[in-house]
């Protein structure tokens, strides 16, 4: 079992930074994928960034160049810093970790991020 616990979520206008942070309870190199996935209302949760074992990093094109996604091995957290944000990157974030030999993975509580017009 892995708990998950997201924070940094909050209300920004448009054009305005977020940092969204998610703590893990083991160690992060104990994971094969560790990302940030959102769902906006009405609609299907959706991937944002990714980190995946000895592949790196990829994005969805919606945020390639204004979000950067990171690890912290210290502090086994897994960060996603939101930069010129829009009002379509409202939704609610989510954390998940696929930990290494296990089928599936983990999802966090969510975190609700809100950009204003």
């Amino acid at each position: 079992q892995v708990q998950l616990v997201e924070s940094g979520g909050g209300l920004v206008q448009t054009g305005g930074s977020l940092r969204l942070s998610c703590a893990l309870s083991r160690s992060i190199f104990s994971f094969n994928a560790m990302g940030w996935y959102r769902q906006a209302p009405g609609k299907q949760r959706e991937l944002v960034a990714r980190i995946i074992s000895g592949t790196g990093t990829n994005y969805a094109d919606f945020v390639t160049g204004r979000f950067t996604i990171s690890r912290d091995g210290a502090k086994n957290t897994v960060t996603l810093q939101m930069n010129s944000l829009k009002p379509e990157d409202t939704g609610v974030y989510y954390c998940n970790v696929v930990p290494f030999g296990i089928a599936g993975g983990y999802w966090g509580q969510g975190t609700q991020v809100t950009v204003s017009s």
